[in-house]
């Protein structure tokens, strides 16, 4: 371990990603203040945060809201560095877009201009999303790069890709606030845009990410359509990927974090040599899925700015399958795993 480091703030620390974020920040000596959205209802348990390695040493957690954007002033002061990684998540849409988006954009704006109250801060990485580049209805491109944005005007169409629209719109308009703030004010922000993240969770709740990549394992059919052309990175090289940009002096920009590209019927194939105790669909099964195929993505830039992924699909899967287990019953059967491995719609995965 190298020696302390920050503090530096991680906010949305009860999610997937930044909760591996934190345990990752702990192993390389930092101090780390995280958010946590309070609980009015009962004392929210975030055992699994101060039970990390180093964590009663170098982890404070404060209370803070998207939306009360001045409530992130606290645990940014004094800090050197910012990971925004919380967000509204509403994947079965409940609420309106417009108030999804602007709680997203607030809540961002609102930890940039704390950022700057702190005169502390050397830079900032938001976490934003593959749903910000892919979607805008060109599926005549293969692999798309940084300089692709999703068309907010093509996600307002009816359904036009089976996702949430409101969590697409959401991350593509915060990305683009949080840039054009940075650019205004001369805050140093760095985006990182991670794929489908997969693989082992600490959080209690069972990602939607990992829970759509395990859609096969799972027998979850409704979700078969969102895997015909599927960029996946292991949570690990997501969490590491954050850190290389927050301590890379180049880092410049938006970032796209993706180490492999799966086709639907590769994913059968895979699962069904790796994991044969699964009943996973045959090919001849998988041929009538219709969906939005999404185009491959590009990590070039992040390869030639030093980064290297450590991890491919075979822990990605052997490390979310394994992770369900433990958290499950002593059932063997993955589709009958209760409790922690139910959907989780947190606000700060």
């Amino acid at each position: 371990m190298e020696g302390d480091k920050g503090p530096v703030c991680v906010t949305g620390g009860t999610g997937f990603i930044g909760s591996w974020l934190i345990m990752r920040l702990l192993d390389r000596g930092y101090s780390v203040r995280t958010t946590v959205r309070s609980d009015s209802e009962q004392k929210k348990d975030v055992s699994f945060l101060t039970n990390l390695p180093g964590a009663s040493e170098r982890l404070q957690i404060f209370n803070a809201d998207l939306n009360d954007p001045q409530s992130f002033n606290a645990p940014i002061e004094g800090c050197t560095g910012v990971f925004h990684v919380a967000t509204p998540v509403d994947f079965e849409d409940k609420e309106p877009e417009e108030i999804v988006t602007k709680r997203a954009i607030d809540g961002a704006l609102g930890v940039l201009q704390a950022c700057l109250n702190s005169k502390t801060v050397k830079r900032v990485v938001y976490t934003s999303s593959a749903s910000a580049v892919v979607f805008n209805g060109d599926q005549e491109v293969d692999e798309m790069d940084e300089s692709f944005w999703s068309d907010v005007d093509f996600l307002k169409a009816p359904n036009p890709t089976g996702h949430s629209g409101s969590y697409m719109i959401s991350k593509t308009l915060t990305e683009r606030a949080a840039l054009e703030f940075a650019e205004k004010h001369g805050l140093d922000v760095v985006t990182l845009i991670p794929s489908f993240v997969v693989g082992p969770f600490i959080c209690p709740k069972f990602p939607s990410s990992v829970r759509t990549i395990l859609a096969m394992v799972l027998d979850d059919k409704d979700q078969y359509s969102f895997l015909l052309n599927t960029s996946m990175v292991h949570v690990e090289d997501v969490a590491r990927a954050h850190i290389f940009l927050f301590e890379c002096p180049t880092a410049k920009g938006r970032y796209i974090c993706s180490s492999d590209v799966v086709t639907i019927e590769q994913m059968s194939q895979f699962l069904s040599a790796r994991y044969p105790e699964f009943q996973i669909p045959t090919l001849d099964s998988l041929k009538e899925i219709r969906g939005y195929k999404i185009p491959s993505l590009s990590t070039k830039k992040l390869l030639d700015s030093g980064f290297k992924y450590k991890y491919g699909i075979n822990e990605m899967f052997d490390g979310a399958i394994q992770c369900c287990k433990e958290k499950g019953t002593s059932s063997t059967e993955m589709g009958q795993i209760p409790g922690s491995c139910e959907e989780g719609k947190s606000t700060s995965s």
